[in-house]
């Protein structure tokens, strides 16, 4: 295309941008269960033993490929690939990536509906209700699917202004916004009576419920939180200038990223403690469980828990959006440049076809029930093909590529920025990626089928 390319405005930009990728449900609402569901602490600290020794180095990986490819995801492959069949892992990432913001979409949708029903007072009652009121609204044929067109669309126009006017300027408001919104609500949540016991939970690793299972769990916990093979860092990364070092950007978001979970779970096991309720609720923590923690918690000031319920769901809202909007430029970059539409026409096609998925994905949770594939609603078949089969394969492939088939002047080059930068970690680095991530990851995903 003979457009130039563009790029993040700001060093600042790029970070909190790529970061907001891998924000998102992952952090504020499936890391708080799955260290609930793993011990505390100890799961924290294998989770963080994984993050360096997996999800940087395979963050590295896809920043070294978007970057050189200075394109959307298949085509960064495809240049990389000279002709060969490893393009196709570059449209495995796009595929995922699309399919996700489908049935995504609906799960952001529902943050939205409980920042109205938290305005409007609907949160309040006893647990029965709080879990027919989700039930009844999860399932209903109108009301998901009308906050679904919401979020997409609010996605959709940030989409549409552009990398430095719509991402780099939504990220650069609402990540800042959404750690306010954390420490406020982390304040709250300790200040609670019995928090302490929470916080310890949190903090006071307790190894003897440490096993296999863990550390496995960990590692596929950190590949979810980075969004590794999402396409989103690929993408992110093709909008890196040639002077971005990509070793200290791949540490820093990981280190927000790590962040965000650590304070979410500082949010959520004081709270649950001081009522009373189990950590390992699972993944109905955030929309059965947590409404009732913040009634009961908060039970001798209504009005502090209104405003605690209401903040948590804005927090979960902005979290969802950030990611939503990555997951859509992958999408939107790939018809863009591949099939040569502009941006907005792009976008058009992306909202619109994700939104079809994800009505769909939506009514198989209520009035299409029936559609089922092997017991599965088509809303947990696209959560499992996507996130249990599509994320480790591609990222096992992109370990495989990086690390045996692109020539390692070529890896150094961009790791180093053409030898401006220092390749003490090069070695580390282009072992990491050759032998122990794609072990990791293979052990992910045999252990989830029971086959390890």
């Amino acid at each position: 295309m003979s457009e130039e390319r563009a790029s993040f405005g700001s060093k600042l930009g790029m970070i909190l941008a790529t970061a907001g990728g891998a924000v998102g449900l992952g952090n504020v609402w499936r890391f708080p269960y799955m260290t609930g569901s793993n011990g505390g602490a100890a799961f924290i600290l294998i989770y963080i033993g994984c993050v360096l020794l997996l999800g940087i180095p395979c963050m590295v990986s896809e920043f070294i490929i978007g970057r050189h490819g200075a394109s959307n995801t298949y085509r960064a492959y495809s240049k990389m690939s000279r002709g060969t069949a490893w393009k196709y892992v570059g449209l495995l990432g796009v595929l995922t990536g699309f399919l996700i913001t489908g049935y995504y979409g609906v799960v952001s949708g529902w943050c939205l509906q409980y920042v109205y029903a938290s305005v409007m007072g609907e949160l309040h009652g006893n647990p029965e209700y709080v879990t027919s009121y989700f039930q009844s609204f999860s399932g209903s044929p109108v009301r998901p699917i009308f906050w679904l067109a919401i979020i997409l669309l609010i996605a959709h126009y940030v989409i549409i202004h552009g990398v430095r006017g719509g991402i780099e300027k939504a990220s650069k408001l609402m990540m800042p916004t959404l750690f306010i919104l954390l420490l406020v609500i982390v304040v709250a949540s300790c200040l609670l009576p019995g928090a302490g016991k929470g916080i310890e939970f949190l903090f006071k690793p307790d190894f003897a419920k440490v096993d296999k299972g863990v550390f496995l769990s960990a590692l596929g916990q950190s590949f979810y939180s980075l969004s590794i093979a999402m396409g989103c860092i690929c993408t992110y990364a093709s909008y890196y200038t040639r002077h971005t070092n990509l070793l200290h950007s791949a540490i820093q978001v990981s280190v927000v990223d790590t962040m965000v979970a650590i304070l979410a779970g500082l949010m959520i096991f004081p709270a649950a403690f001081s009522v009373g309720v189990n950590p390992d609720s699972g993944p109905s923590l955030i929309f059965i469980t947590l409404p009732n923690v913040f009634s009961q918690a908060f039970s001798g000031m209504p009005v502090v828990g209104w405003v605690v319920s209401l903040l948590f769901y804005v927090l979960l809202s902005l979290a969802a959006l950030t990611s939503l909007i990555s997951l859509h430029e992958v999408s939107t970059s790939f018809f863009h440049e591949e099939f040569h539409l502009s941006r907005h026409r792009g976008a058009i096609v992306v909202t619109a076809t994700t939104f079809t998925i994800g009505a769909i994905c939506s009514l198989s949770l209520g009035n299409w029930r029936f559609m089922q594939i092997d017991g599965k609603t088509l809303f947990d078949v696209f959560d499992f093909v996507t996130g249990q089969i599509f994320l480790p394969i591609g990222g096992f492939l992109t370990c495989l590529f990086l690390g045996w088939f692109v020539p390692a002047k070529i890896v150094k080059d961009e790791f180093t920025n053409w030898g401006t930068l220092s390749a003490r970690f090069f070695g580390v680095f282009l072992f990491l990626v050759r032998f122990i991530c794609p072990i990791a990851i293979l052990a992910i995903f045999l252990h989830q089928f029971n086959l390890i």
